[in-house]
């Protein structure tokens, strides 16, 4: 069977998002970097026709990289309102699973793969972004879960990133949370997905690209 190389990226106009369709672009993809104007992943029927409309577009689907994210922003837990709950959960939790789904039925015909961007977050208590923690802990569950259910003609597999997409001036701050004693860029998470889109007999687990900041300290960055 002849292998599409097509690859639908979601939140693929973000830092780290358009870093990874980049990458997969010079490694012969063909990409479809889909952002918020391109539908909002949270809603069932969005996420459908994006998926549709990548599989029309790329002439198949044999990648997907789950990158949409909303709610990294800090604030104390007496503060959270049922909106900020909504905005962590959508694109992370909700727009990976419905995208997922979606794809499903494609990604088994080409026997393809599932990359879901997590992050540090979603393994460590940082009360400061108790809604993003608690939507990136559920994206990576989901990581587990379409493993098992989506095998064994679907692989799916995590990224977890640390400190790579630093704001100017920070970047002293953010390299003293890391063991590498540096910040990392948005082009060593798009090396991880490349990575694992071609490693065949890798599924369910994460990969973490964060200079082992997990496992210096699970203290929040500070806001």
């Amino acid at each position: 069977m002849t292998r599409s190389r097509g690859s639908l990226v979601t939140g693929g106009t973000g830092r780290v998002g358009s870093a990874i369709a980049a990458r997969l672009q010079a490694d012969g993809w063909s990409v479809l970097a889909a952002g918020r104007a391109d539908g909002d992943v949270s809603r069932p029927h969005e996420a459908r026709a994006l998926v549709e409309r990548a599989v029309s577009e790329l002439g198949g689907l044999e990648l997907l990289v789950n990158a949409a994210g909303e709610g990294f922003t800090p604030k104390p837990v007496e503060e959270l309102d049922e909106r900020d709950w909504d905005a962590a959960f959508g694109a992370t939790a909700k727009g990976s699973f419905f995208v997922t789904q979606a794809a499903a039925p494609h990604l088994r015909a080409s026997r393809g793969c599932v990359v879901m961007i997590e992050d540090v977050a979603g393994h460590q208590p940082w009360p400061s972004f108790a809604a993003h923690s608690a939507a990136k802990a559920a994206q990576a569950m989901l990581t587990r879960v379409l493993a098992r259910a989506l095998a064994p003609d679907v692989r799916v597999c995590g990224v977890a990133p640390g400190p790579v997409a630093v704001e100017p001036g920070e970047e002293e701050r953010r390299a003293a949370e890391t063991l590498l004693g540096r910040v990392g860029s948005p082009e060593d998470v798009a090396s991880a997905v490349a990575y694992l889109a071609e490693a065949d007999f890798v599924t369910g687990t994460t990969l973490f690209v964060d200079g082992g900041r997990a496992l210096k300290s699970g203290a929040a960055p500070q806001a």
